[in-house]
């Protein structure tokens, strides 16, 4: 626990560094441009395309009589832009993981082994491919796991549970990953995440909820039409900064967790007894 709560708050400090903040810049600009764009060009269309949607489907036409009666007809506008906003959110929050993965990660851990760890070994246990190939495994299962329980973020209190849970395990995979794969070799590596598999999940979990925050400006984003281009480049920008803090953390933690590791098994000293010397020749014995 103190290694995780040291952890954490050399990762705040880090954060506000401008040289980190600097690096939230690329991400921003590439996945916040996209969103940007794609909002603004598609915003109004894929409103149109979800209402006529809801109208043509006949088995929630007594649903949506029943919003109309209670909230008013206008509350259809809204309900299309949370579908809209709920279909938008995992891919945004996938796409802003996986540019800080790819852009800021080797670059963090980077700046956190040469200030704390400069004289940590790099055994690099696995190749850029391998570390690829990992987060795509495991960014499909989130994904998967998203719109599979996507219907039961209707029901209230769900969304704020489920979500955070899935975007917490998807962080720990990749994260714990991409920070270890240049300094540990394949056996520390799967020791390390064996042995602190809880920690690293809790810490998944809390910037999972860290991660929440900006789906609230899209929720905002919904019920403001106008400026929900504009607000979906905001959240972008809000996913990097959580996401290069968990990276921070992730980084902090697992190195530190290493050089300890390493330094306890340098201290083992197999202490081996001396081989037994022969009895001396007693006087009157036969040789």
């Amino acid at each position: 626990m103190r290694l995780l709560l040291d952890s954490f708050w050399r990762a705040l400090a880090y954060l506000l560094m401008p040289r980190v903040i600097g690096l939230s810049l690329l991400p921003l600009l590439i996945a916040g441009g996209a969103s940007l764009a794609l909002g603004w060009f598609f915003w109004e269309s894929s409103l149109a395309g979800v209402r006529e949607t809801l109208e043509g489907w006949s088995l929630i036409e007594p649903l949506l009589k029943w919003i109309d009666a209670g909230l008013g007809p206008h509350f259809r506008v809204a309900l299309a832009a949370l579908i809209v906003v709920a279909l938008a959110v995992p891919v945004v929050v996938v796409a802003s993981l996986m540019l800080v993965a790819l852009l800021m990660t080797p670059a963090i851990v980077s700046l956190v082994a040469e200030r704390r760890f400069p004289q940590l070994e790099r055994k690099r246990g696995a190749s850029f491919w391998q570390g690829a190939l990992w987060g795509l495994g495991c960014t499909s299962l989130a994904l998967v796991a998203s719109f599979v329980t996507m219907p039961f973020w209707l029901i209230p209190g769900v969304v704020l549970i489920v979500p955070p849970l899935i975007w917490g395990w998807l962080t720990t995979r990749v994260m714990a990953f991409d920070v270890l794969v240049e300094h540990a070799s394949r056996e520390e590596r799967r020791g390390l995440m064996g042995l602190h598999g809880w920690q690293l999940l809790l810490m998944g979990i809390i910037t999972g909820f860290l991660g929440a925050a900006p789906s609230m400006i899209w929720a905002v984003s919904a019920m403001t039409l106008v400026f929900a281009p504009l607000l979906m480049a905001v959240s972008v920008w809000l996913y990097t900064l959580v996401f290069a803090f968990s990276a921070l953390w992730f980084a902090h933690y697992l190195l530190a967790a290493l050089q300890l590791q390493r330094a306890s098994a340098s201290a083992v000293v197999v202490e081996v007894p001396p081989p037994a010397s022969p009895l001396p020749d007693l006087p009157g014995t036969a040789p």
